[in-house]
């Protein structure tokens, strides 16, 4: 039995008990080892499998660390026949990560691995309560961890339980973040007695308790060790301890005593488990055999209660046999167990081949180069682009070509960015730039570490580098040329700049006749973006709409960098039609191949023209499902853009805790996280929804909107910021605002653009000419999809007609908003136009009020997902949880809304 754990155990009990309720929940031990750590997870194994519980387990193993989801492997397969229940995108992205199948399109989708997993263990959990234990998490290789740990935070609604206990101390850490954490201490007194009598079989004397207890700290695995190695009467108090306990240098010391004390071949047995890590009897068996220790080694082995052997399993007693047999040998034995061991794993296990060869050797060898190249690309498609890293870089370690070395550092950067790594991969990316590979390589290099700068670092700093990268290899290199170009010119209208002496149209190539649809599309979307980092509307609008006119003949998976490019450039032009035409497809291309983060992007790109045309309530609904997909991902930063969109709708709805709750949120990530390239734009919005909140005082918002800088959300702002200047006693800058739309207006010829110019104009004008522009205005807003700017500019007008004593003409101008503004929901303008027609002798009967139950954004989510006529497990897969919390949210939707059927659901939100 435990000693001294009652405490411990009651909480593991407590996560148990939760879990068979469908609660599910998890749990991270974390101490010093030898602390009690596996004998609590050994415990909580007992106490589940006694109450009919499923038991699944794994473990992290210091060596299998580069091998993708190694670990998530070991812990499903027993439960992997329920993966015939899992949408099928779920099931071969699993399937694939384990190396059971080829993934479509590429490279796997880690984060539908994730999924995948959680999926799973919530099937398994349906049939019985399922208990998960992670021994040794901070030996996880890291696909492994990244997945248990997006589990681990998902499964409040699941029949789960998932313990993972986890050193501390150690090289490695495990990160456990938010999850609850349970830390195991030393033992009291009273529990040392009880196990040192227990383990001597003789009362343990309090004298020599409390020497012991002294001499180890209290670390039960030191105490059991300690036991074992002191005589009965040194333990009984007849004979004195010795002067030097055996533990001196910490429990391992006692491990590798009785090592050394073993016969050769017994020890030789011991060195290949530990340099081993697949835990199969067969693969120690044979590496063994192959080093000349036969079955009498095995038995001395397994006699010295260092080694046990399990049918087909061997494991070694204790993680700490294991590291110090291994640390123990020379690099000569190590080297030569593991030339053993990837001997007899030729076809059986290719990655761990790859991995035991390199640890094999300490000199260049370009046969072991090829098999690390062929392991990363495996772990690629797996979906394993940490694994792929390591691999990469080990390969180039391995290489005598300092050319070759570039180009493996270079893809192990590549997969370190792609895997969520930004400082290795710039460690690494540096280190290949080091060896001053040929100019192709040296952009591309030059091109990732841009994409750091962007994403994390400087606008400027990444402007520069494509620039110099483009330069460098234009006379090599055409086609990369242009990209190169592409990207500083997309940079440079956000708002980059650098100070070399060529610019994006300077690395133009002409086009030549029978130029590719995707060479046309390159050039105007460099001529474009580089008229609009300018502010030249005149020169950017033609080339940005010849660009754009072509998108339809563009493929998605081929030419994604360009679709995501024309997007952007739909957003100088006004073209919100085109924009949401180009985002629709990048989000279909996106959902059919569960690329999560390009899910996230589409829906938030969407925002933008969706606000413009005042489709707010699919703005909402998209940036709601941005949100889970970043909070159910794991990924804070994409909230950052959907919680400012959620955070501005709501100041628009008049909903003002709603507001303060998103912009709270957006300052915290943009606190503690690099936003990178939409900084600004994610700013912007979120002093815009401040600015709109502050019109009513005397500043108008106006510290808001002047700080504003990205131009598409200053031209979205745009009626707000005049009106607030105005309001604010500032005509000047009113003025200046309204000049600057008129170059855009000319340049671009956007309806809605000269509408809010001819609005700016009427609130600056006196007499007539007010009524002039007002007119001109609605003219304008005639051919332009902005019905927001329509209302508003409707209720100007008719206030302004009011005030001249119109009452009669202003009534239909106030209707018209009116009518905008509830079609909208823009809350904070419908009440202002209820009073103007009041005012204007004219009763606005409100509309039906509908006791609409307080849902939470998540049950609202799924009650218009219902409403699509998704089912549950549809659900699920797109907002990246299970299908049993999707369940458990639609029951609150249901007894809150008052219906028994998704039918019913369904016709109520209609209604």
């Amino acid at each position: 039995m435990l000693q001294g754990r009652d405490v411990e155990q009651a909480r593991v009990r407590a996560l148990l008990d939760d879990a068979r309720v469908g609660r599910g929940g998890a749990l991270v031990l974390r101490g010093q080892p030898g602390v009690g750590k596996s004998a609590l997870l050994a415990d909580a194994e007992a106490g589940a499998r006694a109450a009919g519980l499923t038991v699944l387990l794994t473990r992290g193993v210091e060596s299998e660390s580069p091998l993708p989801f190694a670990a998530l492997q070991r812990l499903l397969r027993p439960v992997m026949d329920c993966a015939e229940g899992l949408p099928s995108l779920q099931a071969r992205a699993l399937r694939t990560a384990f190396g059971e199948g080829e993934p479509e399109g590429g490279a796997g989708d880690r984060f539908l691995v994730y999924l995948a997993a959680l999926s799973l263990l919530a099937e398994a959990g349906e049939r019985t309560p399922v208990l998960a234990v992670v021994d040794d998490a901070h030996w996880l290789d890291d696909a492994s961890a990244a997945a248990l740990l997006f589990v681990a935070r998902r499964l409040q609604a699941e029949d789960v339980g998932l313990v993972f206990a986890a050193r501390t101390g150690d090289v490695r850490t495990f990160d456990s973040g938010d999850l609850p954490v349970l830390d195991v201490g030393a033992i009291d007194r009273d529990a040392a007695g009880a196990l040192l009598s227990e383990r001597a079989g003789v009362p343990v004397p309090a004298a020599v308790r409390d020497a012991l207890l002294a001499g180890t700290g209290g670390n039960p695995l030191a105490l059991v060790e300690l036991a074992g190695a002191l005589t009965v009467e040194q333990l009984a108090g007849t004979r004195p301890l010795p002067d030097r306990l055996p533990l001196t240098e910490g429990v391992e010391r006692a491990f590798l005593d009785r090592y050394r004390r073993l016969p050769p071949e017994a020890r030789t047995v011991l060195l290949v488990a530990a340099a081993d890590d697949s835990g199969r009897t067969t693969t120690v068996r044979s590496g063994a055999d192959a080093l000349g220790a036969g079955e009498a080694g095995f038995e001395d082995a397994e006699r010295s209660g260092l080694l046990s052997v399990r049918g087909g399993t061997c494991e070694l007693r204790h993680p700490l046999v294991r590291s110090a047999v291994y640390d123990a040998a020379t690099s000569t034995e190590r080297r030569r167990v593991h030339r053993a061991l990837a001997a007899v794993l030729t076809d059986v296990d290719p990655d761990r081949r790859a991995w035991h060869l390199a640890a094999s050797v300490d000199t260049p060898d370009a046969d072991i180069v090829d098999e690390l190249e062929r392991a990363a690309e495996r772990a690629l498609m797996r979906g394993g682009r940490e694994a792929a890293s390591a691999a990469f870089e080990r390969a180039a370690e391995l290489a005598s070509d300092a050319a070759v070395r570039a180009a493996l550092l270079h893809r192990a950067a590549t997969s370190a960015w792609l895997g969520a790594r930004p400082p290795r991969a710039r460690a690494l990316a540096d280190a290949a730039l080091a060896l001053d590979p040929e100019p192709l390589l040296r952009a591309d290099v030059r091109l990732l570490l841009a994409h750091l700068e962007f994403h994390q670092g400087s606008l400027d700093v990444a402007h520069g580098m494509l620039l110099e990268a483009a330069a460098e290899v234009a006379p090599h290199d055409r086609g990369r040329t242009t990209e190169l170009a592409m990207l500083a010119a997309a940079l440079a209208a956000f708002g980059a700049r650098s100070t070399g002496p060529v610019g994006p149209i300077d690395l133009l190539p002409a086009a030549g006749p029978g130029a590719s649809v995707r060479e046309l599309v390159l050039g105007d979307l460099i001529r474009g973006l580089d008229a609009v980092s300018r502010a030249d509307w005149i020169g950017a609008a033609p080339p940005l709409r010849r660009a754009v006119g072509l998108a339809d003949e563009l493929v998605v998976g081929r030419d994604e960098d360009l679709l995501l490019n024309l997007g952007i450039a739909a957003w100088p032009l006004g073209d919100s039609e085109s924009a949401l035409r180009l985002q629709d497809r990048l989000l279909a291309h996106a959902r059919d191949t569960g690329a999560v983060v390009m899910i996230v992007h589409a829906l938030t790109r969407r925002s933008l023209p969706e606000l413009a045309t005042g489709r707010w309530a699919t703005a909402a609904s998209g940036a709601e499902e941005a949100l889970a997909l970043a909070d159910n991902s794991g990924q804070p930063v994409l909230a950052a853009w959907p919680a400012a969109v959620l955070a501005l709708l709501a100041v628009f709805a008049g909903d003002g805790s709603a507001a303060d709750e998103h912009l709270a949120r957006v300052e915290r990530i943009a606190g503690t996280h690099s936003l990178g390239i939409v900084t600004e734009l994610v700013l912007d919005l979120s002093r815009w929804a401040r600015g709109v909140r502050e019109i009513g005082e005397p500043s108008g918002g106006m510290h808001h909107f002047e700080r504003m800088s990205s131009a598409s959300v200053s031209h979205l702002a745009a009626l707000d910021r005049i009106e607030a200047a105005v309001h604010a006693g500032r005509p000047e800058t009113a003025r200046a605002w309204v000049a600057e739309l008129e170059s855009y207006a000319a340049g671009t010829g956007a309806p809605w653009a000269a509408a809010i110019v001819e609005h700016g104009r009427a609130l600056l004008a006196n007499g007539p000419a007010v009524e002039e522009h007002f007119e001109r205005a609605l003219e304008a807003h005639g051919r332009s999809l902005w019905r927001p700017a329509r209302g508003r500019t409707e209720l100007a007008y008719g206030s302004h007609l009011r005030r001249s004593r119109r009452r009669v003409d202003a009534r239909a101008h106030l209707r018209a908003a009116l009518e905008v503004f509830e079609d909208i929901g823009a809350g904070v303008w419908t009440e202002r136009a209820r009073q103007e027609l009041r005012a204007s002798g004219e009763t606005a009967r409100r509309r039906e009020a509908t006791d609409a139950p307080a849902l939470t954004p998540s049950e609202r989510q799924i009650a218009g997902l219902v409403r699509e006529g998704l089912s549950n497990r549809d659900i699920a897969a797109r907002l990246f949880v299970s299908p049993r919390t999707v369940d458990f949210h639609l029951r609150n939707v249901f007894a809150k809304v008052g219906v028994t059927s998704r039918t019913e659901l369904a016709a109520q939100l209609t209604d």
